[in-house]
């Protein structure tokens, strides 16, 4: 299983005009983190986009860009399923996707996270948000990079330099708990 999101950030003044964009389902100005972690939250792809990029749009390249991934599993395997948010459209990323690389279906199927309802929420005595357990490990994995105190903002020049701070961050963190006494 494959857990994605996404995670507007800030620029700082160091910024190029090209990476900087305006995202405004979360009013800020900066580039887009999109994420790709396993069921432990450790990372499978990376990808930083302006932030006026969609969340279908930044998935789609992610995708495209490690697509070599998804071209050598072979097809007798079950399906990787990619869970994500209600900010992805299943459709429209399986018809682009498709124009990439047509086995990509026989592959990948996408399921969207269930919300829990207002109902289920009052059953459980819960109101407000409510942490989908399935989705909360992404978000656990945004704020493992949030404790990397460059990337609370953005503050490199391209968008191949972001992602790759994301990656040394998550090698850093990776290490760390390897060499962790037991």
């Amino acid at each position: 299983m494959i857990i994605i999101d996404s995670q507007a950030v800030k620029n700082t003044c160091n910024a190029s005009v090209e990476s900087k964009g305006f995202c405004f389902y979360k009013a800020t100005n900066g580039i887009k983190r999109h994420l790709a972690v396993d069921i432990l939250g450790f990372p499978f792809f990376t990808h930083c986009t302006a932030a006026n990029v969609s969340d279908d749009a930044g998935l789609v390249e992610m995708l495209t860009l490690n697509i070599d991934y998804f071209q050598s599993k072979p097809v007798n395997i079950p399906k990787i399923t990619i869970l994500l948010d209600h900010g992805y459209h299943i459709d429209v990323l399986t018809a682009k996707l498709k124009k990439v690389y047509p086995q990509i279906v026989t592959k990948i199927r996408f399921q969207l996270c269930k919300k829990p309802s207002k109902q289920e929420k009052a059953e459980q005595g819960k109101s407000g948000f409510v942490p989908v357990a399935a989705r909360w490990v992404v978000e656990r994995s945004n704020a493992w990079m949030e404790r990397c105190k460059s990337l609370v903002k953005n503050f490199e020049r391209t968008l191949e330099h972001a992602t790759t701070k994301i990656n040394l961050c998550f090698v850093r963190l990776m290490l760390k708990r390897l060499a962790a006494p037991s």
